[in-house]
């Protein structure tokens, strides 16, 4: 398969949760090609080689908003078990656990993805940051460009009042 659209395919499953980067248990399923009881049961097997920053189980109010935002989690709706998320870390620790020969082409891909996202989330800051470095710069020249205007309008204005009177000559 087209190395592009692997990476498409798993980009689209990356989610962000608890401000991490993450992967369902479901979602990993589907590219390991086993089913998602058979992931979560070899986790469980090798919870050791699994501690709370590689995975944690989502919470009720989580597991609805995914429903809530993303169409293909329609089934978790009615699940009494709520999904598995998997950090980049975590996704590679699946690797040893899961050693078939799809796996570790997929977890290969993964892997390439996440170095990917971050990647782009590198040149995404840096380019935020000329661009409020230009907005500071020119909101400072924006300012020094309205107090010339507003100065110009308050000659005008002085001029203005100076020609409109009229002036009584002085009797001498």
């Amino acid at each position: 398969m087209n190395e592009l659209l692997v990476q498409n395919e798993i980009g689209s499953r990356i989610f962000t949760l608890r401000g991490k980067e993450v992967m369902l248990d479901r979602d990993l399923a589907v590219l390991y090609k086993v089913e998602t009881k058979v992931l979560n049961q070899a986790v469980k097997r090798n919870l050791k080689r699994f501690p709370s920053d590689f995975m944690f189980q989502l919470n009720e109010d989580e597991k609805n908003e995914l429903v809530t935002k993303c169409d293909r989690f329609n089934r978790l709706k009615h699940s009494t078990a709520n999904p598995y998320a998997f950090t980049e870390q975590g996704v590679y620790m699946l690797a040893t656990v899961l050693k078939s020969d799809v796996a570790i082409d997929v977890n290969i891909a993964i892997m390439r993805t996440f170095a990917k996202l971050r990647e782009f989330t590198k040149h995404y800051n840096a380019l935020a940051k000329k661009i409020m470095e230009l907005e500071r710069k020119n909101d400072k020249q924006f300012k020094e460009v309205f107090k010339r205007l507003d100065n110009i309008v308050s000659d005008a204005q002085e001029t203005d009042e100076k020609i409109m009177g009229f002036i009584k000559p002085k009797n001498d």
